[in-house]
């Protein structure tokens, strides 16, 4: 009924053969706050491979308490205060200050080991912001000096931007109420 058409499925000999042309791609490597882009990856990578970078230095030294007077008389005298505040930063306001802040006095006046209920949130700390362990490990830091431990954690959280004095709740609301709106977005 229809003619048969016969196809060449070979290209004219006048066009050379057509090679794929490996696409060049740049990998995001978060840093903690900030996003920094690798550069182009060469044509032959087939692994995405990501350079390790190592642990950033903290803000202030572990003897840097008088930058702070006011959190540095509030720890000599009361740290369990200060160790409240600092630990419902780190946990995102799952456990409030007046809890943790028990906690610790409890552990203190017991057993005298509070240096490794609060060792345990420096390690956390650097967790969260890729803090180097320095000068010595968390537990000999918070064994040999807890005070100093804890003004040095309290002001890098501040330096962050998040105020352990106001609480978890508060710093969102702080943070939400300084971004602006997106461009275009619908407004009364």
């Amino acid at each position: 009924m229809y003619p048969s058409i016969e196809t060449n499925h070979e290209p004219p000999p006048s066009a050379p053969p057509e090679t794929p042309q490996p696409q060049q791609t740049t990998a995001p490597l978060v840093l903690g706050p900030t996003v920094q882009m690798l550069q182009p990856l060469a044509p032959n990578v087939s692994v995405l491979q990501v350079p390790t970078i190592g642990p950033v230095s903290w803000s202030t030294g572990l003897f840097d308490c008088c930058n702070d007077v006011d959190n540095c008389c509030m720890t000599c005298f009361c740290p369990c205060i200060t160790f409240g505040q600092i630990a419902e930063i780190i946990d995102h306001g799952s456990i409030l200050c007046c809890a943790s802040s028990g906690l610790y006095t409890g552990i203190m006046c017991l057993t005298g080991c509070h240096w490794m209920y609060s060792c345990f949130y420096r390690r956390k700390l650097r967790g969260q912001f890729f803090l180097e362990e320095s000068p010595c490990g968390d537990c000999c830091v918070h064994c040999c000096c807890e005070p100093c431990a804890l003004c040095q954690e309290y002001r890098e959280l501040r330096l962050r931007g998040l105020d352990p004095y106001f609480g978890w709740h508060a710093n969102l609301v702080r943070q939400t109420a300084l971004i602006p709106p997106a461009v275009g977005a619908m407004t009364r």
